[in-house]
């Protein structure tokens, strides 16, 4: 009697995955990298690994109908004479006008007043859209130094030395020519439809002793009266914070990888840097150990999404947090009522992220005027503050659970993680026990 082996099922490898093959045959194809936009992809440890511990017998909830928890801040007091006063902690990101199309701005800007809270212009200038629009805008200088003078320092009401970018720290930014635009070149004193690409530093220093002297120049410029931020990519958040602080920054911005941007190369995306849950706890400690903690403010950004989000970063040492892409999904970005559009394109609403190529079917990462008008900026606007409202409602929901009355006392004593990497990152203990990795306990 003979015997045959059953047929097995082909197993495709882990390493050489589908998406790597494509990746490798895409190379050898064209050889050159490929340029996306958006924020990392895969898989990191984030803010859905942390679980709070709402109040029972041995804490006392607030009751929400009855008992206020507050979501004021202020941003920029330590040396600021007009420091940002913010009714909600959630600002909206840089985000420049070249990689967004003007409506999208003015939506920004909108969306942001309604909410009480702030905008930022990103590279490129200010727009007459988002300053118009906007009642409270920071203004980014970075070191391409596209669209900067004294006198658009001195309309802002704060002012962000951007140092890195979470997607991409130590590397610099990219506009591809279809997005130049003829107004975006005069903005940028740029030629027309060629490929611009920023600095990854800044041109007149080399460290932290000449960013003290950039600072107090921007705070001679603006006559003391603005906040001065400083912006670096999570990837040595202790000394970046530590260092960002002793030159005479009045708030460090803190941007982890799982935040976006308009277009850089995917090996970058996904391969440098830090997850923002790792970022935060460093920094916190850097402000501690200088005793400024809560007097220099700290904005955590990178893939902030919901009010959950929003108070674990609370909870865990920060005073405000940031969105970028949150904010352009709320205003029509990737909307699957453009489906039709986004498969003529090759993709779909859910994975578009070829925001470099100026064809955005909803008309916000793009310069082209036809899809432009596709955006509603005052429309867009109510939407975005409509999802800050939600925002700040559900951190507030959390804040009373655990027994609050303002937001900024949610402490990592509230929190704990469920999965031993999330414990290491947060310093919170790991759940069901009292244990965080490298600090002993059970």
């Amino acid at each position: 009697m003979s015997y045959q082996n059953p047929p097995t099922t082909p197993r495709p490898s882990a390493t050489f995955d589908e998406y790597t093959m494509s990746e490798i045959r895409r190379a050898a194809a064209t050889g050159i990298y490929d340029i996306r936009g958006g924020g990392a992809k895969r898989k990191l440890p984030h803010f859905d690994d942390l679980l709070f511990l709402g109040a029972s017998i041995s804490r006392y909830p607030l009751e929400g109908y009855r008992e206020k928890c507050e979501t004021n801040v202020v941003l920029g007091s330590r040396f600021a004479k007009k420091p940002i006063e913010l009714k909600i902690p959630i600002t909206i990101a840089g985000m420049s006008f070249g990689s967004l199309s003007g409506p999208a701005k003015e939506a920004l800007g909108r969306g942001a007043t309604i909410a009480g809270t702030s905008t930022t212009t990103g590279d490129g200038g200010m727009t007459e859209e988002e300053r118009g629009h906007s009642q409270m805008l920071v203004y980014q200088y970075l070191p391409s130094r596209y669209g900067m003078n004294p006198k658009d320092l001195r309309r802002a009401d704060a002012i962000e030395i951007v140092i890195g970018q979470g997607a991409k720290p130590g590397g610099g930014g990219m506009l591809l020519g279809q997005k130049i635009s003829d107004r975006v070149a005069d903005m940028r004193t740029l030629p027309k439809g060629i490929d611009q690409r920023s600095a990854s530093r800044h041109p007149d220093w080399t460290g932290p002793d000449d960013l003290e002297i950039k600072i107090m120049e921007l705070r001679e410029i603006t006559n003391w009266e603005k906040p001065i931020y400083v912006k670096v990519g999570g990837a040595r958040p202790y000394y970046d914070t530590a260092l960002a602080v002793k030159a005479g920054a009045d708030v460090v911005v803190l941007d982890g990888m799982q935040g976006g941007t308009a277009a850089t190369q995917e090996v970058f995306i996904e391969n440098v840097g830090m997850p923002t849950l790792a970022c935060i706890r460093p920094a916190v400690q850097a402000l501690q150990d200088l005793g400024m903690h809560r007097k220099v403010q700290l904005i955590i950004s990178g893939g902030i999404r919901n009010g959950a989000d929003v108070a674990k970063a609370l909870a865990l040492g920060a005073d405000a947090v940031s969105i970028g892409t949150a904010a352009l999904v709320a205003i029509g970005e990737n909307d699957p009522r453009w489906a039709a559009d986004y498969a003529a394109l090759g993709t779909t609403a859910e994975a578009y992220d070829d925001w470099h190529e100026g064809k955005d079917p909803a008309g916000i990462t793009t310069q082209d005027p036809e899809l432009m008008k596709r955006v509603d900026p005052i429309a867009a606007g109510r939407r975005l503050a409509n999802y800050l409202k939600v925002m700040t409602l559900e951190a507030q929901t959390i804040a009373r659970a655990c027994g609050k009355n303002h937001v900024h006392n949610l402490e990592p004593e509230d929190l704990c993680a469920l999965t031993i990497e999330a414990s290491a990152m947060a310093q919170v203990p790991l759940a069901g026990t009292s244990w965080i990795p490298g600090k002993g306990g059970f």
